[in-house]
């Protein structure tokens, strides 16, 4: 075998106990999560504005995955959603999402996830969704492809724009949202409809196992979407920043994403 080889095997091998690691970690803050879903919440607060929520839930859940990555990984560094942060030491990042779509869970709304990934210099090596509620965890290692419970996934067949259906999100600064009301405005004639679920990590993970054909949207943060545009990339979709403030991300086959992006420039 080439040194390249076992290079690349080496590589290959460290992604996929990466990925083990945040199948433990998404899995772990799951059981905490449907265990305190349709119960009340405790101590709900505000954070960028009086629509944004945090409460013990998104709290408890990251906790645990600091917890463990502390155990396993400690000089990893560390970008939680709820303020776990460490700069580490090896060049690697985790990027944690303790509960993506707080809303929703709060309201009851069975469509909320925990996202897992973690970075190093070349981006997004491995990442997991885990949708509880459903029990589906969706991953993805950098070159090794990404699954559903363990199976293959991959992007539909491109259609029309015409006949595309297409996933997005708002805002909660209000000024943003006009905007993006302005946005949708120009996007909703021209495809088949727009979903608004209220969870990137799953809308993206949702693109990447076929049932969405796009996905856009501006204004979040690096943990709604670190595990989730790895798993698009990694079932044969693309994926595009968007420029301008705040900025975006738009997500489609190779086929269709430059047809959306001419829609949202």
């Amino acid at each position: 075998m080439s040194r390249q080889a076992r290079v690349a095997d080496a590589s290959r091998s460290i992604d996929l106990a990466d990925l083990e690691l945040a199948h433990r970690a998404a899995r772990e803050a799951g059981q905490l999560l449907i265990a305190r879903f349709g119960h009340p919440a405790s101590r709900v607060d505000r954070k960028s504005s009086s629509t944004d929520m945090v409460s013990d839930a998104d709290r408890i859940a990251e906790s645990a995955i600091a917890s463990l990555l502390e155990s396993e990984r400690p000089d990893d560094g560390v970008l939680g959603e709820e303020g776990a942060r460490a700069p580490g030491s090896t060049g690697r990042r985790w990027v944690v999402d303790p509960l993506d779509g707080t809303t929703n869970f709060l309201y009851g709304i069975p469509q909320w996830a925990v996202s897992v990934a973690v970075e190093d210099g070349d981006g997004v090596a491995a990442g997991v969704v885990r949708d509880p509620v459903r029990d589906e965890t969706f991953a993805a290692a950098r070159g090794a492809g990404a699954t559903l419970n363990g199976e293959p996934i991959a992007l539909r067949e491109p259609p029309r724009l015409a006949r595309a259906l297409i996933a997005t999100g708002f805002s909660y600064d209000r000024g943003t949202r006009a905007a993006q009301g302005e946005t949708l405005r120009s996007v909703l004639p021209d495809v088949r409809d727009i979903r608004r679920a209220g969870a990137a990590s799953l809308d993206l993970a949702w693109l990447a196992a076929g049932r969405l054909d796009g996905y856009y949207e501006r204004g979040l943060k690096p943990w709604d979407w670190a595990a989730g545009r790895l798993l698009v990339a990694e079932a044969g979709g693309q994926v595009a920043e968007l420029d301008g403030d705040p900025q975006g991300l738009a997500a489609a086959s190779p086929e269709l994403l430059p047809q959306l992006l001419e829609l949202l420039t």
